[in-house]
């Protein structure tokens, strides 16, 4: 009979699935803040998923000037240096991935074409967050 005293471990105490995996994307993007910046590898992505819907709703527009990323929020504004000639991009944050490891974005092609990347497809650059998205 004692073992009635013990409150009860109600479903609610415990955290759900959903909680814990915003829990972990805050604690990824943490370190973000403006003007932040970082070297990766970065890629592009196209004719398969042109005109399909992206992670935010959007259609992707293949020739327009978008950018994929794991974790920063939708509407997060990016300059994207290409390290090999030094061309840069203002992009905006409306699609997640890439998920291939060791690349952080995934460009659209109109991106890719402006910093001069379609022919090598994966080049270095330089990431500096302009404005975080909300």
């Amino acid at each position: 009979m004692v073992a009635g005293c013990a409150p009860i471990p109600r479903m609610t105490d415990q955290p759900s699935a959903r909680r814990e995996k915003q829990s972990e994307r805050r604690r990824k993007t943490a370190k973000y803040a403006e003007g932040y910046s970082w070297e990766t590898r970065a890629s592009f992505y196209a004719d398969k998923f042109h005109g399909r819907q992206t992670a935010n709703g959007e259609t992707y527009d293949m020739n327009g000037i978008s950018v994929a990323h794991k974790t920063l929020s939708f509407g997060t504004m990016l300059e994207v240096e290409n390290l090999n000639n030094h061309r840069k991009v203002i992009v905006r944050v409306n699609d997640r991935g890439p998920f291939v490891r060791g690349r952080d974005i995934d460009l659209s092609l109109g991106a890719a074409k402006q910093l001069g990347m379609v022919q090598d497809g994966v080049v270095d650059v330089r990431i500096t967050i302009m404005k975080l998205g909300e």
